[in-house]
């Protein structure tokens, strides 16, 4: 669903580009508390020292899951948005700091969603499909039974929903900045119809995902923290508490985050570098619809159509396996490393304002 420049009006594309970044912004502070974790007696701290490295792997998966188109109907395909996945890991806030990475990462690197559309982007895949989703997951998670297959449908119906949800917001800012005199109407149906079908894609992605994490590391799942009661994974045809790290198994808490990183890490790579060659080549959904009913007409060439990794290939690589797979690899890499770059800068303002605050003076700097 990445826009195009020339989609939407500079006013309305303004506008969302200041919504998204007084999101971040929020963001930026609710991901310092996210990323903090809670603190234990005696000072030590918990959940963030799993939830940063974590923040920046999913940002890097989520760009290698959204190379890889899948047939939803006749001549369309969908790619996962991400949202619902990233606020599910590693929390809202910090969901919506990963999803933005990727896209400015694609919007720069890779001419995928138009600059001047950032914003717009930025609110339909990032922001709404985090407001959607998160509340939603932590609101099932509760009444359910506390069980992994509980805690994956939950993200199955919360992923489900956001996908739609997301389309009828960009159908919202098209019908107030639209560039061109097409029957709203029409485009709603088209969008929400068309986004339903891709949101079962984005279901299946997000509840495999979730599910495998908790049968890992239940701990590392975000969204399942904090509730009254222990979420019980089934062990043996019986229901068993999940594991909770104590402070004496840090080290080897600390060996299992490495191995979870290091698998994540290797998967995104195969993802992007390999199986994304098989990719479906046809339209997403936004790009079907915008070419059936002509909202494409106004569409303007991305100011990066220029650079060497435009359109997922490497410039002067003639082979298209080989040249989509590097630009994978490196895409996978370079939002690696700026995801992690952002979560750690953000980790570290929390340590520091923490250490302040407890001070001797009691006052922060």
């Amino acid at each position: 669903m990445h826009a195009p420049d020339g989609f939407i009006d500079a006013p309305v594309s303004a506008a969302a580009g200041l919504v998204a970044a007084g999101a971040i912004a929020v963001s930026l502070r609710g991901a310092r508390r996210e990323l903090g974790g809670a603190s234990r007696p005696g000072g030590a701290e918990s959940g963030g020292e799993r939830t940063a490295p974590l923040a920046g792997l999913v940002a890097a998966f989520i760009f290698a899951v959204q190379m890889l188109n899948f047939p939803v109907a006749a001549g369309t395909s969908g790619h996962l948005l991400g949202g619902a996945l990233a606020a599910i890991l590693v929390g809202p806030c910090t969901g919506v700091l990963c999803v933005s990475v990727v896209l400015l990462m694609q919007a720069v690197l890779f001419a995928d969603g138009g600059l001047t559309a950032l914003g717009v982007n930025i609110t339909t895949m990032a922001i709404t499909t985090t407001i959607v989703a998160y509340p939603l997951f932590r609101g099932l998670v509760k009444v359910l039974p506390r069980t992994r297959r509980s805690a994956t449908a939950a993200s199955f119906v919360a992923a489900l929903v956001s996908v739609p949800a997301s389309a009828v917001v960009f159908t919202l800012l098209y019908a107030v900045g639209g560039t061109t005199d097409v029957s709203l109407g029409k485009v709603a149906t088209a969008m929400v119809g068309v986004h339903v079908l891709i949101g079962i894609g984005e279901a299946v992605i997000t509840a495999l995902t979730v599910g495998s994490v908790i049968a890992v590391r239940p701990d590392l799942v975000h969204g399942a923290r904090g509730l009254k009661q222990r979420l019980k994974l089934r062990v043996n045809g019986e229901l068993v508490d999940a594991p909770k790290a104590e402070p004496e198994a840090v080290p080897v808490a600390a060996r299992s985050r490495r191995k979870v990183w290091i698998t994540g890490l290797v998967t995104s790579l195969v993802l992007a570098g390999f199986v994304s060659f098989y990719a479906s080549a046809n339209p997403d959904g936004l790009e079907k619809v915008a070419t059936d009913h002509g909202m494409d007409e106004k569409a303007e060439e991305h100011a990066t159509a220029g650079s060497p990794l435009a359109d997922y290939g490497v410039e002067d690589v003639d082979d298209a396996r080989l040249s989509g797979g590097l630009a994978g690899v490196i895409g996978v890499g370079v939002t690696a490393v700026a995801g992690t770059g952002v979560f750690w800068a953000v980790r570290r303002r929390r340590t520091r304002d923490t250490a302040d605050a407890t001070s001797p003076s009691g006052t922060s700097v």
